[in-house]
């Protein structure tokens, strides 16, 4: 009834000018407020910094380009000749000839879907126009010579967020799905539009926070992270969730998961239909997650280090207390799996054996080519950020590492949401890895410094001696264990020929897994969804080419291939074990409130 009301609604307002006047000045004075609160808001931080150092690898470039006028030239003119092609079909076009389009989105490229941009000849040749402009801007870019590695990878990828940025998706007039609600909603789609703006630039006090989804949709313990358990310990940094069993035998050995600390631990919880917690509890493994705090000014001077000795090794011994076993086997998680290499090499230096197999998912230790997120790490940016960590208390804010993982995939995470929140005026839906993604942390400015510079600035993580921990110099060469290794074939965030250099690394044998599809979705994939594939091999040649050449592929998820891989690892059966039944009283329950504080929600209270 009330979608057939707003219908009517939107029908008047369409054919009434008075309506359509009404609306858009509406629009005007909701801009003007929105303005001034921007300004009001900004309280002088409007400079021209270059925090990010954009500025100076585009002046390389273009010193470059310059030093090369015949290349410059040639681009030109084949740009030129691209349009002239481009004009001559589309006239065919108007003159009712069927011709194919010289200019097509990627199969992946969902910003075209409307039928209106192949069935209309003008947003055809927007639409072409476009690809073919952006296309030859990155590949003339991309072939500039005399950049080092960095800068080109810099110039790169900003060219491709300024080419995202004008895709005419993004603006009223040259996007033919938002002209259309616009004309039959009389502008009130830019109202709610300009509204849902408001409150996004309100939510970030100043800055622009996108809703991704519906947040009031979902609440942890509830419909997000509802596996069955309990926190049974906890320390400053981490609560340890232990989770109820459904199996009255498990493995002897409990499984330990880390996750990284960027994120919140119920990526691997979401519901029970993607659950890998849940799936691994019904496989009859006893469970525990590190749930990590989410840090505020009083822990700044928490290092990486205490990262360790508080997290996994903290949690090993209150797995002992928990269920009287010495022994665990263990999963790290991207940044998790990280600080797990980092572990196990402390441990190995302190004959401490206490974890007896290792599995990483999506986690680099080789920094060499650390993929996109590469483009923000050198001096000037990392002394910029340390700057800005000093300024926020100690702490680098949620926000902050969300954007820059946003802008990744910046046509998924943010280019769609404007479209869909700001320009057609709805409302997210509801999406539990949405709402994960917009559970935002924050990280420790000594323990995210060192992160940045030592590992991905210096890369002494792959150095024998490197990196010292606790007073100790690590030496990854010295793990000795078996250890499975999972990358994701499409990985933006850690690139799965960089993970695979960790195989020429360990001194155990190592079964490494190649999954389809890319940092989350590549790991979330239960084997009721029969999506992406994988690929395994029996050798791991130095080069990740090679193996991939050799490797078997194997339709659907990895789950059971790695479940079959730790059962080796059990050490035999004994009956499950219910949290609270040894030496570690029951807190609370899962999720625990490490995991239920959101920094959204925080900053509501604060406001």
């Amino acid at each position: 009834m009330a979608d057939q009301q707003n219908a009517d609604n939107t029908g008047k307002a369409g054919s009434d000018p008075e309506a359509l006047a009404a609306s858009m000045a509406k629009i005007a004075e909701r801009s003007q407020a929105l303005v001034n609160g921007f300004l009001s808001n900004q309280s002088g931080s409007l400079g021209m910094g270059d925090p990010l150092n954009v500025g100076n690898a585009f002046i390389e470039l273009t010193q470059r380009m310059m030093a090369n006028p015949a290349q410059m030239m040639q681009a030109q003119f084949q740009l030129w000749q691209d349009y002239m092609s481009l004009w001559q079909t589309t006239a065919q076009k108007m003159m009712g000839g069927d011709v194919d389009p010289m200019h097509a989105p990627d199969r992946e490229d969902r910003r075209f879907r409307d039928s209106e941009w192949d069935e209309s000849i003008v947003f055809d040749y927007i639409k072409q126009s476009y690809l073919l402009s952006s296309r030859w801007l990155t590949n003339t870019v991309r072939e500039v010579d005399g950049l080092d590695d960095k800068t080109a990878k810099k110039v790169d990828f900003y060219t491709r967020q300024f080419v995202d940025a004008l895709a005419p998706t993004n603006f009223l007039m040259t996007n033919p799905e938002v002209i259309r609600a616009t004309v039959e909603s009389g502008g009130e789609n830019l109202v709610k539009g300009l509204e849902n703006l408001l409150e996004d630039m309100e939510r970030g006090d100043g800055q622009l926070r996108i809703r991704q989804t519906d947040e009031t949709a979902f609440t942890l313990g509830e419909n997000v992270a509802v596996t069955p358990g309990k926190v049974v310990f906890q320390n400053d940094l981490m609560q340890l969730i232990q989770y109820e069993p459904t199996t009255k035998k498990v493995d002897k050995r409990p499984l330990l998961i880390m996750p990284p600390w960027i994120n919140k631990y119920y990526i691997l919880d979401l519901q029970p239909k993607n659950s890998f917690i849940s799936w691994c509890v019904h496989q009859g493994l006893t469970v525990f997650v590190v749930s990590w705090v989410n840090p505020d000014s009083k822990l700044a001077k928490k290092s990486f280090e205490d990262y360790m000795l508080e997290g996994p090794l903290a949690a090993l011994d209150a797995i002992e207390a928990a269920t009287g076993e010495k022994e665990a086997n263990v999963i790290g998680y991207c940044l998790g799996g990280t600080l797990l290499a980092s572990t196990l090499a402390y441990m190995a230096a302190k004959k401490d054996k206490r974890f007896a197999s290792a599995t990483f998912f999506t986690a680099l230790t080789d920094f060499t080519e650390p993929g996109e997120l590469g483009v923000f790490i050198d001096e000037e940016q990392l002394d910029a950020l340390e700057e800005r960590m000093e300024d926020e208390g100690g702490v680098l804010e949620g926000s902050s590492m969300a954007t820059t993982f946003n802008m990744l995939r910046a046509n998924d995470l943010i280019w769609s949401f404007v479209v869909h929140n700001y320009l057609l005026g709805k409302e997210p839906f509801p999406f539990d890895l949405l709402y994960w993604n917009s559970d935002s942390t924050r990280m420790p400015a000594e323990m995210h410094s060192f992160y940045l510079r030592k590992m991905y600035q210096e890369n002494k993580l792959i150095e024998p001696g490197g990196i010292e921990l606790d007073g100790v110099p690590i030496d990854l060469s010295k793990v000795d264990m078996p250890v499975f290794m999972l990358s994701t074939k499409e990985d933006h965030i850690a690139p799965w020929k960089s993970t695979y250099a960790a195989t020429q690394i360990y001194k155990g044998p190592v079964q490494f897994c190649l999954a389809g599809s890319g940092h989350i979705a590549g790991v979330v994939n239960p084997p009721t969804v029969e999506k992406y594939g994988y690929w395994t091999s029996a050798k791991n040649p130095a080069d990740p080419d090679k193996w991939f050449e050799g490797a078997k592929e194997h339709p659907g998820s990895w789950w059971p291939e790695w479940r079959k891989w730790l059962a080796k690892n059990a050490g035999g059966q004994v009956n499950a074990r219910t949290p609270g039944d040894h030496k570690l009283k029951v807190i609370e329950a899962a999720p625990g409130s490490y995991a239920s504080l959101r920094l959204d929600a925080e900053d509501k209270k604060t406001a």
